[in-house]
C-alpha cells in the first residue's frame, strides 16, 4: 500500500513539473516573424534631426558645404545678397550693426539675411555683459547695458546671474538673434587681460557659473558658446599677436578645464575656442587649429555640440598660412571670420587638390545642420 501511495505522489510531482515546464516554455517562445515585423521602434528625435540633416546635405553643392563652415562678420552693405551667394553657416554682428537702430530696424535687418538664406543662419553677437555688450549698449534696445558676471555675482550671486542670462535671452531672440558667444568662463588672476571679463572667482564657482548659465539658457531659443577653451589663463591680447600658455597639462586640466566640463554636463550647445599657443600640447599652433587641442575636447570631455573658432581675422592667426585649411582638419564646425572671400578660395583650392576631401566638410556640416534644426524644432 505504501508502493502505490509512493508512486502517486511521485506521478503527481513529475506531471506538476511537466505542466510549469510547458508554461515556461510558451511564455518564452518566440514571436514568429510576421509578429515581429509588426513591432517598429520609434526613432529618437538626434535619429530624426540627423535624418533631416543627411538629406540637406545630399542635396547641398560643394560651395553650399563651404559656405556652411563659416560665422561671417556681418557686413557694412549688400549683406542679404552677400548671404545669398555664398551660403554662410551665419552671420556675427558687433556693436556698430546696432548703433543709434530702433528694435523694430534691428528685428527687420536680422529678418532680411535670414530670409535671404537657403539653409536657417546662426545670427551671432557677443553679449557677455560689462565691458562686452554689443546690443545693450544702445539705449532704443535695452534701458541699461548688461553687467559683467563679476558685478551680478557680487550683487545677487548665481540667481542673479540666472535671471540675468533668462532676460539676454528673451531680449536676443526678440530681436531674431539666436547665439551668445558668451559666457567667458576663464579662470583668471587680477593682473591678467581676460580678468575683467571673467567671474573673478576661483574654480569651483566659474564651474557653478556655467552650469548656472548654460541650465537658464535652455529653452529660451538661444544657444550660449562657452570661452576661451582651454581656458585664458594669463595669456595676452590675441586680437593683436600671437600669445603662448607655458602652463603645464595637469595645471590646464585642473585648474583651466573643468569649467568646460560643467558646461558640457550641463548641455552646452557650443564651445569657442581661443588663439592661446597651448605648449604643453601643440608648440605650433593656437589651440584654435590644433588638432591637440580638439581632441581634449572631442575624446578627452566627449563634447558633442558645435566647436567655433575665436575670429581667424585676429592678430593671432591672421598671418598663419592655410590657416582656415588647418581649421578644417582641426575639426572646427563654424570659423568666425572677416574675410570670407579668401577663406572660401582656400577652402575650395583645398578640396580641388586633395589637401582636404569632401568627407572632411561633410563631416564638419552635418553636426551644424542638426544643430539648426534642433533650434528650430
Amino acid at each position: 500500500m505504501k508502493k502505490i501511495v509512493l508512486i502517486i505522489i511521485l506521478f503527481v510531482i513529475l506531471l506538476g513539473g511537466f505542466w510549469a515546464y510547458s508554461i515556461m516554455y510558451q511564455e518564452n517562445i518566440e514571436m514568429p516573424n510576421t509578429q515581429k515585423q509588426n513591432i517598429v521602434k520609434e526613432p529618437t528625435l538626434d535619429e530624426i534631426l540627423h535624418t533631416k540633416a543627411e538629406e540637406t546635405l545630399n542635396q547641398m553643392t560643394l560651395d553650399e558645404k563651404i559656405g556652411q563652415l563659416f560665422l561671417v562678420r556681418f557686413p557694412t552693405s549688400n549683406a542679404k545678397d552677400i548671404v545669398r551667394q555664398n551660403y554662410f553657416g551665419g552671420y556675427l554682428f558687433f556693436e556698430k550693426d546696432f548703433k543709434g537702430k530702433t528694435k523694430k530696424q534691428v528685428i527687420d535687418m536680422i529678418s532680411e539675411v535670414q530670409n535671404a538664406s537657403k539653409i536657417p543662419l546662426i545670427t551671432a553677437v557677443d553679449e557677455e555683459g560689462g565691458s562686452v555688450v554689443r546690443i545693450s549698449s544702445n539705449k532704443n534696445l535695452a534701458k541699461e547695458k548688461f553687467k559683467s558676471p563679476s558685478v551680478l555675482y557680487k550683487k545677487g550671486g548665481f540667481d542673479l546671474i540666472r535671471q540675468d542670462t533668462i532676460n539676454k535671452s528673451a531680449l536676443l531672440k526678440e530681436l531674431g538673434l539666436n547665439l551668445n558667444l558668451a559666457p567667458v568662463i576663464d579662470v583668471s588672476n587680477p593682473s591678467d587681460y581676460m580678468y575683467e571679463r571673467t567671474l573673478k572667482q576661483g574654480v569651483k564657482l566659474t564651474q557653478e557659473f556655467a552650469k548656472t548659465v548654460i541650465e537658464a539658457s535652455k529653452n529660451t531659443g538661444v544657444s550660449y558658446a562657452l570661452k576661451h577653451f582651454p581656458g585664458y589663463g594669463h595669456n595676452s591680447d590675441t586680437h593683436k599677436s600671437g600669445s603662448n600658455d607655458t602652463r603645464t597639462y595637469e595645471e590646464i586640466i585642473n585648474e583651466a578645464v573643468p569649467p568646460f566640463e560643467e558646461g558640457i554636463k550641463a548641455g552646452a550647445d557650443a564651445i569657442l575656442i581661443s588663439h592661446n599657443i597651448i605648449e604643453c600640447m601643440d608648440k605650433k599652433n593656437p589651440a584654435s587649429i590644433s588638432k591637440a587641442v580638439h581632441k581634449l575636447l572631442r575624446d578627452d570631455l566627449n563634447f558633442k555640440g558645435i566647436i567655433i573658432t575665436d575670429d581667424v581675422s585676429m592678430g593671432a592667426t591672421s598671418q598663419i598660412k592655410d590657416v582656415y585649411i588647418k581649421a578644417v582638419k582641426s575639426g572646427n564646425n563654424l570659423i568666425i571670420t572677416s574675410d570670407y572671400k579668401s577663406a572660401i578660395e582656400q577652402i575650395k583650392n583645398a578640396v580641388k587638390n586633395e589637401v582636404l576631401t569632401e568627407k572632411q566638410i561633410d563631416d564638419l556640416v552635418i553636426k551644424t545642420l542638426e544643430w539648426k534644426y534642433k533650434k528650430l524644432d
